[in-house]
């Protein structure tokens, strides 16, 4: 049965970590530049003051990647492809880890992904909050999101009010007449869920959750002072730029535009008359967001695109190059400042950038964020997490590493409202298990 087919169901839900195990956990990031596995082993752990609602060191024991094939802008293009792809990730991370993988947990950047806050409140009558008028008002919340096209991935309560005052964390044993809950739901369009279940129960394997971009490179990017007094993290990609915003510990907001650094690579191509290869490389090797005052003066040499091998490459000023990167970098930077204004978290973001993500490697990408955004910018690479090969330790990681991170802050969700208390994978057992885990007041 289809995880995501069925009225019935919503999308799987992570079972909650048992702080007394030791847990082996998998990931796949399925991006536009590359698919990546990886194999955690979750230990329990004393919480961690600098990263929030860490029960669990993360120690890496396996990882496989591959560059893409069949994805455009995070949407899938060749279920073929994908599937390809896939299986050498995993069968590489299995081979290094020495064992074997059935479920992943899997992020998604496409399918529009959907960012709404919802309201709901319920009448006390002067009485103790409990339990149950908890779980009341988050399935009030809960049940605004329901959407025939769009599934939920996430429903996160980010504050509850009492009699109009706002900013109550946790209103368990507090006295009111009403009790008010805000939701944030993240959604994202059931076509596309349904696709990137294809394709991966096409590699024999199952979908063990569902975690929007944005919020797992946030999770591996940013320290507990970032998630508590307020900060965005954007993860450039190669074909998705995406927003997160936290605030208060939790995730408040996100974004996505499908904009990447491979329309960077597109745009040298065409400008300056050369393969998408050997742009890319261009643009790995002498490109920079920012102009300096010595790129008239160096020249670079650009292959031509020609099969003939008497044509000589090309003799261009680095400045080309600089103006090129440039202009396609300021209109992602400015659409993403517009983004953030028009979300109304402008303020709650204040001067606090992140840029993660693979394109913000690019030289000269920090300062030139600055200027645009009028914010402190730093990158964030991956952290929390043991056992990273050199090679994955850049920004480009931080949505593996999050989604690593994730299922120790899964029990922050709420799924009451969404017929999503079922998973319909794992043995029978384990249903009911998970609807206890869920009547424990698990929020």
């Amino acid at each position: 049965m289809s995880l995501f087919g069925s009225s019935h169901f919503g999308l799987p839900r992570m079972k909650p970590l048992s702080s007394k195990r030791v847990h082996v956990v998998s990931v796949l990031d399925i991006g536009s530049t590359k698919v990546v596995c990886m194999i955690g082993r979750l230990t329990p752990c004393k919480e961690s003051s600098v990263l929030p609602g860490r029960t669990h060191n993360v120690e890496v024991i396996g990882i496989g990647h591959q560059r893409s094939r069949g994805i455009k802008s995070g949407v899938i293009s060749d279920l073929d492809a994908v599937e390809g792809v896939v299986r050498l990730a995993v069968d590489a991370a299995e081979r290094m880890a020495g064992l074997t993988v059935e479920s992943l947990i899997v992020n998604v950047s496409a399918g529009r992904i959907g960012s709404d806050v919802y309201t709901a409140t319920i009448d006390l009558g002067g009485q103790e909050v409990e339990g149950s008028d908890l779980k009341k008002v988050l399935v009030a919340a809960g049940q605004q999101s329901q959407g025939n096209d769009r599934a939920v991935l996430h429903s996160l309560p980010t504050g509850f009010s009492l009699d109009g005052e706002r900013g109550i964390r946790d209103p368990l044993g507090m006295y009111g007449d009403v009790l008010g809950v805000d939701m944030h739901v993240v959604t994202a369009e059931r076509a596309a869920l349904r696709n990137l279940e294809l394709c991966i129960n096409r590699a024999h394997l199952t979908v063990e959750g569902v975690v929007a971009t944005p919020y797992a490179s946030g999770l591996a990017a940013l320290v507990d002072d970032e998630v508590e007094l307020g900060c965005a993290a954007i993860d450039m990609g190669g074909g998705m730029t995406t927003i997160s915003v936290f605030a208060e510990g939790k995730l408040i907001h996100t974004d996505a535009i499908s904009i990447g650094g491979h329309h960077v690579t597109t745009d040298l191509a065409r400008g300056l008359s050369t393969r998408i290869e050997d742009a890319e490389r261009l643009k790995v090797v002498h490109g920079s967001a920012l102009a300096n005052g010595a790129d008239e003066r160096e020249v670079v040499s650009v292959p031509p695109i020609g099969e003939d091998d008497r044509d000589q490459p090309l003799q261009v000023p680095k400045a080309l190059l600089t103006r090129i990167i440039g202009a396609r970098i300021e209109e992602t930077l400015e659409l993403l400042r517009d983004r953030i204004q028009k979300s109304g978290f402008s303020p709650v973001v204040g001067k606090r950038v992140v840029l993660t993500g693979g394109a913000s490697q690019l030289t000269g990408m920090p300062e030139a964020a600055r200027r645009i955004l009028a914010r402190n910018v730093r990158i964030g690479r991956p952290m929390g997490v043991a056992g990273l090969p050199a090679a994955a330790k850049g920004p480009a990681f931080s949505t593996a590493v999050g989604l690593m991170i994730y299922p120790q802050v899964a029990d922050q969700e709420t799924h009451a409202g969404q017929g999503g208390l079922f998973s319909p994978f794992g043995n029978g057992n384990s249903r009911m298990a998970r609807m206890g885990q869920w009547l424990k007041e698990s929020f």
